[in-house]
């Protein structure tokens, strides 16, 4: 078994990296609309934030630390890399990549809010 898996290892590694299709090259904006909805009250807030810039609402606080998109089609999907935290129980509730069209994908799982991403700033 473990001369099957070492020479299946060794036969992948083997094999050479395919290039980068320029179909799938991002590019970086200078911040993200963030979405948030409280599932108790049913308020829902959209947040224009900066790359590096957290924000409050209730009691999470969502830092956006990069958001890109594809270079040859800006409006089409986004991702971000989002930090959500719980205030009241200090503890990283989300920490990733979160895409714009599939939010689920990657999803916060808090009992009280969502969020998820929109779309990149543009310049």
């Amino acid at each position: 078994m473990l001369r099957a898996l070492a020479a299946c290892a060794a036969a992948l590694a083997a094999v050479p990296a395919v290039a980068q299709d320029s179909r799938v090259l991002t590019e970086s904006a200078p911040g993200a609309v963030i979405r948030v909805l409280d599932r108790v009250t049913g308020n829902l807030v959209d947040l224009d934030m900066g790359n590096g810039q957290s924000a409050e609402y209730g009691r999470v606080r969502i830092g956006v630390n990069g958001c890109r998109f594809p270079a040859d089609n800006p409006a089409s999907d986004a991702f971000a890399f989002l930090s959500i935290e719980d205030m009241i129980d200090p503890t990283i509730r989300f920490e990733g990549w979160m895409v714009a069209s599939s939010p689920a994908l990657n999803a916060l799982d808090h009992p009280r809010y969502d969020v998820w991403v929109l779309r990149c700033i543009s310049n």
